[in-house]
């Protein structure tokens, strides 16, 4: 994500190295006082992920009134990706040879089985939101989490200052 499009939140969490000024006019959506409900179309795995994903953006301020459509979006792609994993073991468990990777096609042939495609693509979908909320393991590397004072100074601070 270029520097230009980090949103100011985001800047605040992971501390500001370059000692560059933070915007000031960057829109502020209202934090909801209590974590919002999820959309009626999140069920299942997807509500899952919700309640406890979205608890923890909503604690640290992430998580405003304007992001619940992409908070959605992870959580629906997480609950696809879930539920296609789970279909594809379960065939898995059935074909010890192919492994359910390769299917018959109603003409005989073998072709990849779509569930293979389908769990692919749900979970490179929900990486990709969840980078967007620092989700990830190199997402967090990139957030300092409130640490201020002497623990947020470079290891080269005391050299510096002499």
């Amino acid at each position: 994500m270029p520097a230009h499009t980090i949103p100011t939140q985001l800047k605040l969490l992971r501390g500001n190295p370059g000692k560059r000024p933070l915007r000031t006019d960057e829109p502020k959506p209202e934090i909801a006082a209590n974590l919002p409900d999820p959309p009626p179309f999140i069920t299942g795995y997807a509500a899952d992920e919700w309640w406890t994903v979205g608890a923890e953006l909503h604690r640290l301020g992430l998580l405003t009134i304007v992001d619940v459509a992409p908070l959605a979006a992870y959580c629906h792609a997480y609950g696809q990706w879930r539920m296609a994993a789970e279909a594809l073991a379960r065939m898995q468990n059935n074909d010890p040879l192919m492994n359910g990777m390769i299917i018959k096609t109603k003409y005989g042939d073998a072709a990849q089985n779509p569930l293979v495609y389908v769990v692919r693509k749900a979970a490179a979908d929900m990486v990709r939101y969840a980078a967007e909320f620092g989700l990830t393991p190199a997402a967090r590397t990139r957030i300092n989490a409130g640490v201020q004072g002497e623990q947020s100074q470079s290891k080269f601070a005391g050299l510096l200052a002499g």
